[in-house]
């Protein structure tokens, strides 16, 4: 913490800290609460890639007035080295910490859920670690396979159903192991290894059970209805989410109908 707020304020002096989960396409997927702090913030927070023009996360915010001035891009770090990733978000916490310590109110808006494979978990941590005085909250949001599920009718748990949210590995067999002890698994950072995953789909003949969502929400948004029709030359796993269903679903109509008959027979033999 920097030497001028050594002498730590008054909790009444302190501003606030507020992570909010927006899109993670459509304009306006942002709970009601989480919106009424945006619209009061001193600061908003927009996390922005380097090779980014603009931050996605914006164009996910409802239509409004806020004075343009409360908006700020906030580059984030895709480091693969821990320490250099630590150091970067040490300091923009220590730059979010003086606006906090100052009474501003500052709202991070991050796509999807902020606590869900997000950058926001490592500015929310190195804030937590450099300054704990400050009130720091966050409100959920709608996750990228919960929109991609509720635009394809895809059920993301019936029932005892096991569900597994994860990345995608990089090995086909790890990624095997992992459908073959699941009913549904929900594949998050795709990437580059789409066509690995469109293969291996093939092979265990389960690629008409699964649906494929890049940019759901957006105008440039994809849905495919299983994934036997799909090229992995042709189409890209950037920002994409993959529902995989390991068997068909059973209807149970049908199991309902068959309980029913064998009641019926048991009553009539009793």
């Amino acid at each position: 913490m920097s030497e001028e707020f050594a002498n730590n304020p008054t909790a009444s002096d302190l501003g606030s800290f507020c992570g909010i989960g927006v899109g993670p396409g459509m304009p306006g997927l942002i709970p009601v609460v989480a919106w009424q702090f945006v619209q009061e913030a001193d600061i908003i927070l927009l996390p922005r890639a380097k090779s980014a023009k603009r931050s996605v996360a914006r164009n996910c915010l409802p239509p409004h007035q806020i004075p343009e001035d409360r908006f700020r891009d906030f580059e984030f770090a895709m480091e693969s080295d821990r320490t250099l990733l630590a150091e970067h978000y040490s300091r923009q916490a220590d730059e979010i910490g003086q606006e906090i310590c100052a009474g501003k109110k500052v709202a991070y808006l991050t796509i999807g859920d902020p606590l869900t494979y997000s950058t926001y978990i490592y500015i929310l941590r190195a804030l937590k670690e450099r300054f704990p005085e400050i009130l720091c909250r966050t409100y959920p949001g709608v996750t990228s396979y919960s929109a991609l599920a509720a635009a394809t009718g895809f059920a993301l748990g019936e029932g005892k159903e096991r569900v597994l949210i994860s990345p995608c590995p990089d090995a086909r067999l790890e990624l095997r192991r992992l459908i073959e002890a699941h009913d549904v698994v929900v594949l998050l950072k795709i990437g580059e290894r789409l066509p690995m995953v469109l293969r291996l789909l093939s092979e265990m003949e389960i690629g008409d059970q699964c649906v494929f969502g890049a940019h759901v929400g957006t105008e440039s948004e994809i849905l495919r209805f299983g994934t036997s029709e799909m090229n992995g030359a042709n189409t890209s796993g950037q920002l994409s989410t993959m529902l995989i269903r390991r068997k068909p679903v059973e209807s149970r109509q049908m199991v309902t109908a068959t309980a029913d008959i064998q009641d019926s027979g048991e009553s009539e033999l009793a």
